[in-house]
């Protein structure tokens, strides 16, 4: 199995295929290297495409000490990654919890960065200090549920919340596989990736000062139905200069599985455009 070290000694399991201009795919909480079939099949065609384990995520290692879990170790995770196989700069094209990290990068990396996607993003970034409290006890709680109920009991209630319904009546097929998957992680590497880096990671209005600097060109691509991310996609979209955002109608929170076709298609605008330095063209000079 590939793996490379991270910078504390923790092990990723990654996968590449194709040539070319590379991508790094960012997977969700409720992904692992293998949510990103869609996109590495279809861009390996063209493109150096890289898919990984995120830590806590089997085959990956998955370590006991909460202080190796939190949102700057995933940054410096990716980074990891591209330095491993000697990536320069990539398109980085992360999705939920992963568009969290992809949005990171870019911030503080973006010398790595061709081009930033963050896919169905925006849970937990909500302006009021009551309803954020609020998510953060959502975080614990199901923190706490990874780690008394079975990873199959656990995946069966995580997996059926409201952000997952439209993919679970349009595609039951791909929902029916979502939840297998989901099902073989590690219930002590969720609970802590929850309790470590989603409880705790900074909020979108707490990276405003941050996100106004954004200067790598940014995709954002979020499902109408997916009600948890939509104020924060907009907020994205109104805050960072270089974002573009794109509204998936009739699409919940698993985009790049859920359509993928569509989604395929709005990243290959975004790298063309991003690569021959046009993503922002539609605007006046100046």
């Amino acid at each position: 199995m590939p793996k490379i070290a991270t910078t504390d000694g923790t092990k990723l399991y990654y996968e590449e295929t194709g040539v070319g201009t590379p991508v790094v795919f960012v997977h969700e909480f409720a992904g692992d290297y293998r949510t990103w079939e869609h996109q590495m099949r279809h861009f390996a065609r063209s493109y150096r495409c890289v898919t990984y384990s995120q830590r806590g995520y089997p085959p990956s290692d998955v370590p006991d000490d909460p202080a190796r879990y939190g949102q700057d170790i995933a940054r410096a995770d990716v980074i990891a990654l591209m330095d491993a196989l000697g990536i320069a700069r990539a398109h980085v094209v992360g999705h939920s919890m992963g568009a969290y990290t992809a949005l990171h990068v870019g911030m503080r990396h973006p010398q790595r960065c061709i081009s930033v996607t963050a896919a169905g993003c925006g849970w937990g970034s909500l302006p009021d200090a009551a309803a954020r409290e609020g998510m953060r006890n959502v975080a614990l709680e199901t923190a706490k549920m990874f780690r008394e109920k079975s990873m199959a009991e656990s995946a069966a209630i995580y997996g059926d919340g409201a952000m997952r319904q439209p993919q679970k009546y349009k595609d039951p097929r791909g929902y029916t596989e979502f939840i297998r998957m989901l099902s073989e992680h590690s219930s002590r590497g969720h609970a802590l990736t929850m309790e470590m880096l989603q409880a705790k990671r900074p909020n979108f209005w707490d990276l405003e000062a941050d996100l106004k600097k954004f200067a790598v060109p940014l995709l954002i691509v979020v499902g109408d139905e997916d009600e948890s991310c939509l104020d924060g996609s907009i907020f994205l979209k109104r805050t960072a200069p270089t974002a573009g955002l794109y509204v998936m109608p009739r699409s919940g929170h698993d985009i790049p599985t859920e359509e993928p076709a569509a989604f395929n298609a709005a990243l290959a605008e975004l790298f063309a455009a991003a690569e021959a330095g046009r993503w922002l063209a539609h605007r006046k000079p100046g």
